[in-house]
């Protein structure tokens, strides 16, 4: 692994982990985490391999990162305060995104350190055929369930924010608490 692959990993994790501590829910929030996977897209995804069962290995990959990425929302705790949501990510949130990013992490450690003949007779013994297909799936891996995790947070907000709105079916408009956790 390089330098760059421990700060841009180091730096994913960090994002989690500032988020252990309440904060306001703004752009920062989604645009720091977009522009981490932005930069590690740019500069890793070189190819999407759709050979063999390349494919097969990226959907599945992509499949886990989803899975992740909308259970570390669902368990981010949001919290309106007035006209602000709050965030914090719960013990359940913080700990998949260490799962994933810890994986990703250990299968890069575990490759450059003995590991790479083993992938190699797995990739032969099931027609991955190349080492791109890997790179390409743990880094969409990575994108998806940072995408997944936001998308999740930003429609759970929306929806605390718009039930807030909403006239109570009598009629009556629903009392609007000053303090809310979705």
């Amino acid at each position: 692994m390089t330098t760059t692959d421990w700060i841009t990993d180091i730096a994913l994790l960090l994002v989690v982990f500032r988020q252990l501590r309440e904060g306001r829910l703004d752009a920062k929030s989604y645009v720091i985490p977009l522009g981490i996977v932005a930069f590690v897209a740019h500069s890793y995804l070189t190819t999407v391999p759709t050979a063999g069962n390349d494919p097969v290995l990226i959907g599945a990959l992509v499949a886990v990162g989803a899975a992740l990425g909308v259970v570390g929302g669902v368990y981010t705790r949001i919290r309106k305060v007035g006209a602000h949501l709050f965030i914090k990510a719960g013990a359940v949130s913080a700990t998949v995104w260490v799962l994933g990013m810890g994986a990703r992490m250990g299968f890069q450690l575990w490759v450059d350190h003995g590991g790479a003949d083993d992938v190699a007779r797995f990739s032969l013994a099931h027609q991955i055929t190349t080492g791109d297909a890997w790179v390409a799936a743990f880094v969409l891996m990575a994108l998806t369930e940072v995408v997944t995790r936001l998308g999740t947070i930003f429609l759970r907000g929306r929806m605390a924010t718009r039930e807030l709105r909403q006239p109570a079916v009598d009629g009556r408009v629903a009392a609007v608490a000053a303090d809310r956790t979705v």
